[in-house]
C-alpha cells in the first residue's frame, strides 16, 4: 500500500511531463493513421494546398496538437490531484489514470471515425453541404468523414476520459486514505 502522507511535488510535475509525452504520441499516431486514410482532409481543412508529403505534415500536426490536449488534460489531473490527494499522490498510481484517459481518446477517436462514416453514407449529400471540401466520389468522402469523426472522436474522448479518470482516482484515493488510517490504527 502506497504512503498517502507524504508530499510529493516531483509526481505532480512528472504527471504534466507525462501528460504532454503521451498527447504527442497519441497525436502521432492517430494523424499517422488519418494522414494516410484522407490527405484530401487535411489539404481542404488545414488548407495544406502547397505542402507535398500530406501524412508526414499531418504527422507533425497531431504531435503539435497532441502536445496542447496533453497539457491541458495533465494540467486538469493535477488539479484535481493537487485538491484531492494534496499533492500526495504517488507516480504510478496517476499515471494509471493518464493510461486510461489515453485509452478512453482512443476508443473514441475509433467510435467518431465510424460514426461519421455511417452519416456520410447515410446522407451523402448532407454530409457534403454540411462540411467543407468534401469529395463528391464515394470513397473518398468515406474515408474524408473518418478523418474529421475521429478527430473529434479523439477530442471528447480525451476529455470525457479525464473528466472519468478524475471520478475514478478521487474514489480510489479516498479508499486508499481509509485503509492507511485504518491500518495505522490496529
Amino acid at each position: 500500500m502506497a504512503d498517502t502522507n507524504t508530499t510529493r511535488p516531483g509526481a505532480t510535475t512528472g504527471f504534466v511531463l507525462t501528460g504532454v509525452g503521451l498527447g504527442a504520441c497519441l497525436g502521432a499516431l492517430t494523424n499517422a493513421v488519418s494522414g494516410r486514410i484522407s490527405p484530401t482532409y487535411f489539404r481542404n481543412v488545414m488548407r495544406w494546398e502547397e505542402i507535398n508529403d500530406i501524412p508526414r505534415a499531418a504527422i507533425a500536426q497531431g504531435i503539435f496538437e497532441g502536445i496542447l490536449f496533453g497539457l491541458a488534460f495533465s494540467i486538469i489531473f493535477v488539479i484535481v490531484v493537487g485538491i484531492v490527494a494534496r499533492a500526495r499522490c504517488p507516480y504510478w498510481l496517476g499515471v494509471k489514470y493518464l493510461l486510461f484517459t489515453v485509452a478512453a481518446a482512443l476508443v473514441c477517436w475509433m467510435l467518431g471515425g465510424l460514426t461519421a462514416m455511417g452519416l456520410a453514407a447515410l446522407s451523402p449529400e448532407l454530409f457534403q453541404n454540411a462540411f467543407r471540401g468534401v469529395p463528391d466520389e464515394f470513397g473518398g468522402m468515406i474515408r474524408y468523414a473518418w478523418v474529421g469523426g475521429s478527430i473529434q472522436g479523439l477530442t471528447l474522448g480525451g476529455l470525457a476520459g479525464i473528466v472519468v479518470a478524475a471520478v475514478l482516482f478521487r474514489a480510489k484515493w479516498r479508499t486508499m486514505v481509509e485503509e492507511h488510517s485504518t491500518g495505522a490504527n490496529s
